[in-house]
C-alpha cells in the first residue's frame, strides 16, 4: 500500500530555505528518493514523504524544525529504517529527516567506560569500534549490521544480550537532542548516578521519535568477556522449551543469550541462507539456543553442564554444543536472520509480545489456539530469557478480508492474553504506527492523558512523528 499525505504542506519558498540549510545536494524530492523513504521494515506500508532532507549537524537540524514548527509542517525522523512498527513511516507527508550523515563516533573514553556518538552511527560499528579497546556494549538488536544508534534509543532496543546485561536505556547516560520547536537540549549528565531532577533522559528513551531529535549519545560501557559457550537444545514439544527458560533462571543461572525457535522459524531461516548446520528430527518443535559468557572457563563450563542437566527434564533431544568460533557464529546467524527468513516466505505482521518469562508456555499456548479459532497460522521466536516472544503472523492464503478484519480480532485477543498475563504489547519494537489502536487495551484513560501531556509540552504545535504511539 501506498500513501501520500492528504494535502501538500510544502511551498517552494520551504524548498530553498531547506537547500539554503543543508546543500542542494541533500535536499531530495525525486520519484526515487521518495520510494526508498515511504517505507521501513514495517509490513507492506509505504508513505510518500514530499521531501527527504539530510542534514549533518545538529544546528541544521535546529534551523529545519524551526521553519517546521513555524509553519506546522510533520516532520518523521529516520534512523536506518529497520523499524518493525512503522515508527519511520511519513504517514502525514512532510520532510522526511533523515540522520544518516550523522556518523561520527566522536570518543571512547577507555578511563570512564564511556562512548559518546553521533546517532547516525551503525550499531555494530559501534560495537566493533569499542570492542577494540577490550569493551563492550552490549545491546545487539537482530539488525546491528543496519540500525543506528539514534533508532535504538527511540525504541529502546533490546537484543540476546538484553537477558544478562539489560536494554539500551541501561547504558545511556546523556542525550543531545533537537527539541520540536528548535531549541537544542542535553537531557542529563555523563556520569552512571544521578537524581537530579527529573531524569529526561530515559523519558527521551523508547520516546520513538515524537519528543524531539537524537543527535548525540553518551553511552556507559563495560570490559568484554573473554570467553564464550553455546549451545543449541532439540525439544520435542514447544511450551516445554518455555518452560524450561524459567527453570534455567531458577536454578540460579542468569545466560548472556537465551532464545527461542519453533521449529518452523529453524526450517524456514536454515533455507533461507541455505545453511546445512542442523538436521531437525521429526519429533522436534523447538529449540532454545542458550549461552553463557564470563572470564573464566572452568566456570562456564559448569554452568553449560548444569543448564544441560536441567533441559534434560524437558523432554529434549540431543544437545548440539558449539565447537568453535565459526559453529557459534554459524548458529547465531540462523537466529539472527529468522526475520528475514519470515519476510522472504510471506507478508507477515509481526508481533512484540512479552510477558513474565514463567507465563512463556501458557502465552505460546493461547497464541495457537487464538491462531485456529481465526483462521491463521503463526512462527514464533524470541527472546524467551526475557519473556519476549515475536508472534509472527502469516498472510499465506488469507483473504484482504481476514487480513484486515478476523487477523486484526485475534492479534487483539492475543494482546488481551497478554495483559491478563502481565505483560505487555512491545518490548523492543514500539508501537509506532501499527500499534496504536491496541493502546487502549494497556492503558486507561488517565495515563493516555498523562502521555499526551507529555507530547504536547515537548511538541506544542504537534510536528514530530505525529500519528505514532497515538493519534
Amino acid at each position: 500500500m501506498i500513501a501520500t499525505a492528504a494535502k501538500a504542506t510544502l511551498t517552494l519558498h520551504h524548498f530553498e530555505l531547506f537547500r539554503q540549510i543543508v546543500g542542494e545536494k541533500y535536499v531530495l524530492a525525486d520519484e526515487e528518493s521518495m520510494l526508498d523513504y515511504s517505507h521501513d521494515e514495517t509490513e507492506d506500508l509505504h508513505y510518500l514523504p514530499e521531501v527527504v532532507l539530510k542534514p549533518r549537524t545538529t544546528q541544521e537540524i535546529s534551523a529545519i524544525l524551526k521553519i517546521c514548527n513555524r509553519d506546522h509542517i510533520p516532520v518523521t525522523p529516520r534512523g536506518g529504517g529497520t523499524g518493525l512498527s512503522g515508527g519511520a513511516l511519513p504517514n502525514l507527508g512532510g520532510v522526511l529527516l533523515s540522520t544518516e550523515r550523522f556518523n561520527s563516533i566522536i570518543n571512547i573514553d577507555e578511563r570512564n567506560l564511556q562512548v559518546t556518538t553521533e546517532s547516525g552511527v551503525i550499531t555494530e560499528v559501534l560495537q566493533d569500534a569499542v570492542k577494540e579497546k577490550g569493551l563492550f556494549y552490549p545491546p545487539d538488536p537482530s539488525s546491528r549490521g543496519s540500525c543506528f544508534i539514534g533508532g535504538n534509543i527511540a525504541e529502546n532496543s533490546g537484543g540476546p544480550k538484553a537477558v544478562k546485561y539489560g536494554v539500551v536505556k541501561d547504558y545511556v547516560l546523556n542525550i543531545e537532542m533537537v527539541l520540536p520547536t528548535g531549541e537544542i537540549i542535553w537531557t542529563g549528565a555523563n556520569v552512571l548516578k544521578n537524581a537530579t531532577g527529573y531524569n529526561l533522559t530515559q523519558l527521551v528513551v523508547g520516546s520513538e521519535g515524537t519528543l524531539g531529535i537524537v543527535t548525540k549519545i553518551v553511552l556507559r560501557l563495560i570490559p568484554m568477556p573473554k570467553h564464550d559457550l553455546l549451545m543449541l537444545v532439540p525439544f520435542r514439544s514447544a511450551e516445554n522449551a518455555c518452560a524450561a527458560v524459567s527453570a534455567i533462571f531458577s536454578a540460579g543461572y542468569t545466560p548472556s543469550g537465551l532464545e527461542f525457535m519453533e521449529r518452523d522459524a529453524l526450517e524456514w531461516v536454515s533455507k533461507f541462507v541455505d545453511s546445512s548446520t542442523l538436521s531437525i528430527g521429526l519429533d522436534v518443535q523447538a529449540h532454545l539456543l542458550v549461552e553463557v559468557d564470563g572470564n573464566n572457563l572452568d566456570v562456564l563450563m559448569q554452568e553449560i553442564e548444569g543448564i544441560a542437566a536441567i533441559v534434560s527434564g524437558y523432554d529434549c533431544g540431543e544437545i548440539l554444543f558449539a565447537d568453535d568460533t565459526q559453529q557459534k557464529a554459524e548458529l547465531w546467524k540462523l537466529r539472527s536472520r529468522v526475520g528475514e527468513a519470515v519476510k522472504a516466505h510471506s507478508i507477515y505482521k509481526e508481533e512484540d509480545t512479552v510477558v513474565p518469562r514463567a507465563e512463556l508456555p501458557v502465552l505460546l499456548k493461547g497464541v495457537k489456539e487464538i491462531g485456529k479459532k481465526y483462521g491463521f497460522h503463526s512462527v514464533c521466536y524470541g527472546h524467551a530469557g526475557d519473556g519476549n516472544l515475536h508472534v509472527n503472523i502469516i498472510r499465506g492464503e488469507l483473504t484482504d478480508e481476514q487480513w484486515n478484519g478476523s487477523v486484526k480480532d485475534g492479534i487483539r485477543e492475543i494482546f488481551l492474553l497478554v495483559k491478563q498475563l502481565g505483560g505487555t504489547i512491545s518490548g523492543e519494537h514500539g508501537v509506532g504506527l501499527v500499534q496504536k489502536e491496541f493502546m487502549s487495551i494497556l492503558f486507561n484513560e488517565t495515563q493516555m492523558r498523562l502521555m499526551k501531556e507529555i507530547k504536547k509540552i515537548f511538541d506544542p504545535n504537534q510536528i514530530l512523528n505525529r500519528g505514532k504511539i497515538f493519534d
